[in-house]
């Protein structure tokens, strides 16, 4: 008969085992640092395809998940279409890599964004999705990070294939 203190011995190995064999972040994870903080964004968005145009503004606060691997987001957006709370997980996919983001939102949303890609201080994401009617629209998002504590952001749109047309535009700062 196994002592209890055995059957825990037994039941933890395996779990310090695979503590101890997490990977170190490698660069691209450190990079995702850059959003560590609290941040407040002011912005526009134009009308068009996607609503309204009108004042956005948001309210972000992110940290690093256990382990330092991703980072997580909370906030909320103000904009001309009402309130949005949301949730995002920002990592990186060491086997494709590019930067991805799952998020969810108080409105049932949830999106997954793969491919995004930073070459200096410009990150660049470029989605396609259904926009009805048979007709695709490709939706591409570029965040410059002037500075340690400020990014400034444009997302376009391309239906089938057409001109691009900014949906919104602005800048987020760092509070803390």
């Amino acid at each position: 008969m196994r002592t209890p203190l055995a059957a825990m011995v037994l039941l933890l190995t395996p779990t310090l085992a695979l503590a101890e064999a997490a990977p170190k972040p490698g660069p691209e994870i450190q990079a995702l640092g850059y959003y560590v903080g609290s941040w407040q964004g002011h912005g526009e968005a134009k009308p068009g395809l996607f609503g309204p145009g009108g004042k956005l503004s948001s309210e972000i606060g992110c940290e690093w998940f256990t382990g330092g691997h991703h980072v997580v987001c909370r906030g909320e957006e103000h904009g001309p279409t009402g309130t949005r709370a949301f949730m995002a997980l920002k990592s990186y996919d060491a086997q494709a890599h590019t930067y991805s983001e799952y998020s969810i939102s108080n409105r049932g949303e949830s999106e997954y964004d793969r491919g995004g890609t930073l070459a200096g201080n410009t990150l660049t994401w470029l989605l396609e999705q259904d926009a009805g009617g048979g007709k695709k629209v490709k939706i591409r998002y570029i965040e410059v990070r002037v500075s340690p504590d400020r990014y400034t952001y444009k997302t376009e749109a391309s239906l089938d294939g057409g001109p691009w047309t900014v949906l919104a535009a602005g800048e987020i700062r760092k509070l803390k």
